[in-house]
């Protein structure tokens, strides 16, 4: 499985009696996707993962907003639980068949954690935290973008890299990779701009599971020339 990539936030004061108002200021800073608007699933925990959700709802055929899915889980407030919704946010991604890349709506998923849920999971994880996606789609297939890639030779690791690899050999779309990967990280930084202004944030971190430090590759990729 790709490795993911994830926004952790933690708010400087967290009581249960607060939890939802922060919850609505992070959902309402969402960028959906210009064709699939709304929070589209809903997911209430209690405890741990371990148990079954104490709720769980399909808003496909409608969606809802900040304001409908902080009506639903309002009624189950509590300091031991975790809340979760899934939408859809628009970025760019590449297609090694046609050498090009296409801006699509990619699956977000939003979290609320509760300080007594999971042990206090909150701590390493955050209050509020974003599923982004596949890591790729910020830090580019291969090591190949930034300062990695210059001048250095990139051994395929499987037979969809070596192909990846080979479109690459044209600067061209090379280029326009770069271009479009840049796209979906100043995307990012805008929003996680836009979440320090909405919601009372004592940290804030970027980090993925392939990356040991995940925000500085970004730099790295954005900076490069």
């Amino acid at each position: 499985m790709a490795d993911q990539a994830y926004l952790s936030v933690i708010c400087k004061d967290f009581p249960e009696e607060r939890m939802m108002e922060r919850f609505a200021a992070f959902l309402a800073t969402v960028p959906f996707s210009a064709t699939r608007p709304g929070f589209t699933y809903l997911t209430i925990r209690a405890v741990d993962p371990s148990e079954s959700p104490a709720m769980e709802q399909d808003l496909r055929s409608t969606p809802l907003d900040a304001g409908g899915i902080i009506a639903l889980a309002s009624e189950q407030l509590h300091s031991d639980s975790s809340y979760e919704v899934t939408c859809f946010w628009d970025l760019a991604t590449f297609d090694p068949a046609s050498g090009k890349s296409k801006v699509e709506p990619r699956a977000l998923q939003l979290i609320c954690r509760g300080e007594d849920y999971d042990g206090g999971i909150w701590q390493d994880r955050g209050h509020l935290e974003a599923e982004l996606g596949v890591e790729h789609l910020f830090t580019g297939h291969a090591g190949l973008l930034g300062d990695r890639g210059d001048g250095r030779v990139i051994v395929a690791q499987s037979p969809e890299e070596a192909r990846f690899l080979e479109v690459m050999a044209w600067p061209e779309i090379r280029d326009s990779y770069q271009q479009k990967t840049r796209e979906n990280i100043r995307k990012l930084l805008d929003w996680t701009r836009l979440i320090e202004r909405a919601v009372p944030v004592d940290r804030a971190w970027l980090w993925s599971e392939g990356e040991e430090n995940f925000e500085a590759r970004l730099e790295e990729i954005v900076a490069a020339r």
